[in-house]
């Protein structure tokens, strides 16, 4: 008996401390799923069951298994042994009841599925969070593209009405510091808007007639240069490296005369739309010089009409960054004039020097041409190649080629960076691709008015953002005030007391 009490007293002793360590450990592991809702289940677990106090011996193996786990537990130091044994007829104390399950608990128990540990509380958590930032953003983009989209459209639509509009800006912007400058003087606004424009237009008027005059004075001799370009060009097809036949330069002469006499509707079909495009180009010519004498006489007035159709709590930040769009669109069309004349004047006295006829004509050619950056010289520049390979043979081609190629690495490598550097802020990579984008969706037009939107839309961008940047950093510190200011306030009651 006394063996048999003893057996019982050591299985009950071993039994209370498996009971205090399994409720230690369940307490640990709620603290742990209440640090991460995510992990926690379905259902709370329920009590650790209570001992039994059957004074019945257990078997050898049962009280090896829970000896070894009573030593395994106060060696890891979850529970320290009691002073006193246990006594037989009275039961371990049960653990105190579970905390409340969190809010997180309740909604995930109440999904009606049964909890696994590798299942989120939603299925929008198990999407992965890289792919979901992906999908949100592409279908953000696929709405700023559906947007440009229908502006595009748009545009085209109403192409007259805007390039009209652009142009007009862009001789606005030239031409404004004069008026500006007139109206410091204490000159009326209307004298000195209507003075500068006319202005404007007789210079432009000027330019236009000194071209017509030099190419109607030189054509005779041009006409006569061609010719002999063109024997000079039959004879070295005939001798030099190619060894053409005459059969073969007749037989191509011909085939270029069927395609013309075959294609007779297209050619008049072509000649009816030309006669379209000219009378779209005078309603824009008249456009565009109404529009700019009314931006010159009354931009102001007409800048805070626009400003009064936004939305009030955009007007304060876009009434800031109009004026810098509009110093921008001035500095780069300032500096866009500037390099353009340097263009023209070094290539016109370069096919000058090598005898190549109509010098003049064709640097105001480039002059117009060098209002598209980088590209647009060296494209009107190839007139002047052409020119020189039917007047004056390959050589001389050849020379004003280099020419032009010279001169284009002097304008980007030194002339834009002085001249346009803090006025464009745009990487050249940049430049090349808007006037492509802007060549593919508006042409000519599109061509020149890209570089200087991508300006203005630049600094609009980069104002509206050191803008939102000092809000914040105002916002910041008055919070920071705020919070000071209620500190001493509690502390002064504290102090007092």
């Amino acid at each position: 008996m006394a063996r048999g009490g003893k057996a019982f007293k050591a299985v009950a002793k071993g039994m209370a401390v498996v009971a205090s360590a399994a409720a230690v450990i369940e307490r640990r592991r709620r603290a742990a799923m209440a640090a991460d809702p995510h992990e926690l289940p379905t259902e709370a677990p329920g009590p650790v069951p209570v001992p039994r106090t059957d004074p019945a011996p257990a078997p050898a193996p049962v009280v090896a298994s829970v000896a070894a786990s009573a030593g395994e537990a106060m060696a890891a130091g979850a529970v320290a042994e009691p002073s006193a044994p246990v006594p037989a007829a009275t039961a371990p104390t049960a653990p105190a009841a579970a905390p409340p399950a969190p809010a997180a608990h309740t909604a995930h128990a109440g999904l009606g599925r049964e909890y696994h540990p590798g299942r989120p509380a939603t299925p929008a958590e198990a999407v992965p969070w890289g792919l979901r930032v992906a999908a949100e953003s592409t279908w953000r983009l696929l709405l700023l593209g559906a947007a440009l989209y229908v502006i595009f459209y748009v545009v085209d639509m109403l192409r007259l009405v805007a390039f009209s509009v652009l142009a007009s800006l862009l001789i606005s912007a030239l031409l404004e510091p004069s008026v500006s400058w007139l109206r410091r003087r204490g000159v009326p606004r209307s004298l000195a808007a209507g003075g500068v424009f006319l202005s404007g237009l007789a210079g432009i008027g000027l330019v236009g007639w000194f071209v017509v005059w030099q190419v109607s004075t030189n054509l005779p001799d041009v006409t006569a240069q061609v010719k002999d370009g063109v024997n000079q060009l039959r004879d070295w097809l005939i001798t030099g490296p190619l060894h053409l036949t005459q059969q073969q330069i007749k037989d191509f002469a011909d085939q270029i005369t069927k395609a013309i006499t075959t294609n007779t509707d297209q050619l008049t079909s072509a000649s009816i739309t030309g006669a379209q495009i000219a009378v779209e180009i005078l309603t824009s010519l008249l456009m565009t010089f109404f529009t700019t004498f009314f931006l010159l006489y009354d931009g102001e007035r007409i800048w805070n009409w626009a400003l009064r159709g936004l939305p009030r709590h955009s007007r304060f930040a876009m009434a800031g960054a109009g004026p810098k769009a509009w110093a921008t669109l001035t500095a780069y069309v300032r500096g866009t004039v500037c390099v353009a004349f340097i263009d023209a004047v070094c290539i016109g006295i370069g096919i000058d020097l090598l005898g190549v006829p109509l010098a003049m004509p064709l640097a105001v050619i480039i002059f117009l041409g060098a209002f598209v950056p980088l590209v647009g010289a060296l494209v009107t520049g190839t007139v002047a190649v052409l020119i020189a390979l039917v007047t004056q043979g390959p050589w001389t081609a050849l020379m004003v080629l280099v020419v032009l190629i010279a001169v284009m690495q002097v304008e980007s490598h030194i002339l834009q960076p002085l001249i346009l550097g803090r006025a464009v802020r745009v990487h050249p990579l940049g430049v090349v691709l808007g006037v492509a984008a802007g060549g593919i969706i508006g042409g000519i037009g599109g061509a020149v008015v890209a570089v200087p939107l991508i300006a203005v839309t630049n600094t609009v961008v980069g104002h509206l953002r050191r803008r939102n940047e000092a809000g914040q950093a105002v916002f910041t510190a008055l919070e920071a005030a705020r919070e000071t200011a209620e500190r001493t306030a509690a502390a002064q009651p504290a102090a007092a007391d």
